[in-house]
């Protein structure tokens, strides 16, 4: 939908957005560094995987603004791992998730997800699931295959 520059440029932008919550049906919203297509073969996603978070109706607007603000405000402390968030809007849950380049890193996948513990408040028996997008290549094209 857009390119932005700055954090300025970025709430420009938002403001405009309609919120996720807001959202019917199906609907995804991606927010990816640039250069960085929110596909598993990506260059820069390739090696990478996704903590995946299921949230109940009525949390996505609030939880997507928190994880944005995170991203943007460096909070995950993890440098340039961070390739980008999703909130995928369906009819029963949502589902956010954040991705990011090293999938074999354990230290930088375990600072994301304690990290997205904080900023979002989860409690500690939230269930987080890490998939690699290797995985979700595999599991796509053994489902499209038949068999």
């Amino acid at each position: 939908m857009g390119t932005v520059a700055s954090v300025e440029q970025f709430w420009k932008f938002y403001s405009h957005l309609v919120r996720p919550g807001d959202l019917t049906g199906h609907s995804d919203f991606h927010l990816f560094k640039e250069g960085i297509k929110p596909m598993w073969e990506d260059e820069a996603n390739k090696n990478g995987g996704k903590w995946i978070i299921r949230l109940r109706k009525g949390l996505a607007s609030r939880f997507w603004e928190n994880i944005i603000l995170a991203m943007l405000g460096e909070q995950f402390m993890v440098g340039e791992e961070i390739c980008g968030v999703v909130v995928s809007i369906r009819f029963q849950e949502d589902i956010l998730s954040i991705w990011n380049k090293t999938a074999s890193d354990q230290v930088t996948t375990s600072r994301i997800r304690d990290t997205l513990r904080r900023v979002l408040n989860l409690p500690p028996n939230t269930i987080m699931e890490y998939k690699t997008h290797n995985d979700s290549l595999k599991y796509f094209h053994l489902n499209r295959s038949g068999a």
